[in-house]
C-alpha cells in the first residue's frame, strides 16, 4: 500500500475477501516505439509463455527483434529455449542479470499500472480487476507517451543509449 490519508483517529479501511486471487499478465514493451503487448492467462509456465512468444512473433517475425527477459523459471525451460533456437533467424534473446528489477522496463509499466489502476482499490470480483487492467492497458496502447517517462532504464540495459538500428526490441516482464 502506498501512502494515503484519512481523518485523525480514523485509520483507512480497505476491505478484503480473505482470499488471494490474482490475474496473470505476460507483458512486453517495444522500447523504441513504446508499443505495449500483453496476454492474460491463468498461470505462468512454459506453455503460456510460448503462447505469448507466438503472439509477439506474429508482430515481429518479419522485421526481427531483440528480446530482453528476466530470470523467471519458465524463461529457462527447455521447450522455451528450443523455440528460441528455432526462431534465432529473427530473434535475439538476452537475459537480464539475476535480481535486477531496476533494469527491467516492464517493471516500471507494472508500477504505472498499480499507480493508475489498482492502487488502494478493492476489487470484489476478478472481473472488476480485469476491467480495470484492460482500461489501463488500453490507455497505454493508445497513448504511449503515458509510460515513456517510466522507461528511462533502456540505456542501462543496452549500453547504447537506446539505439539498435533496424531492430525492434521488446522486454518481457511480470
Amino acid at each position: 500500500m502506498y501512502a494515503t490519508w484519512s481523518r485523525v483517529g480514523r485509520p483507512p479501511e480497505i476491505p478484503v475477501t480473505g482470499q488471494r486471487k490474482s490475474i496473470k499478465i505476460l507483458g512486453a514493451i517495444e522500447l523504441f516505439q513504446t508499443r505495449f503487448h500483453y496476454r492474460q492467462d491463468t498461470v505462468f509456465n512454459a506453455s503460456t509463455y510460448l503462447a505469448f512468444l507466438e503472439q509477439l512473433a506474429r508482430r515481429y517475425r518479419r522485421q526481427g527483434a531483440m528480446l530482453i527477459q528476466d530470470n523467471a523459471s519458465y524463461h529457462k525451460d527447455g521447450e522455451v529455449w528450443k523455440w528460441f533456437s528455432q526462431n534465432r533467424h529473427w530473434l535475439e534473446v538476452h537475459q537480464l542479470p539475476p535480481y535486477s528489477p531496476e533494469l527491467n522496463p516492464t517493471e516500471r509499466l507494472w508500477q504505472y499500472t498499480r499507480r493508475n489502476g489498482t492502487h488502494n482499490r478493492y476489487f470484489s470480483e476478478p472481473a472488476a480487476l480485469v476491467n480495470t487492467l484492460t482500461r489501463v492497458f488500453g490507455e497505454i496502447q493508445r497513448y504511449p507517451e503515458l509510460i515513456r517517462p517510466y522507461l528511462h532504464s533502456l540505456s542501462l540495459i543496452t549500453g547504447r543509449g537506446g539505439s539498435w538500428p533496424n531492430r525492434s526490441a521488446f522486454d518481457k516482464g511480470l
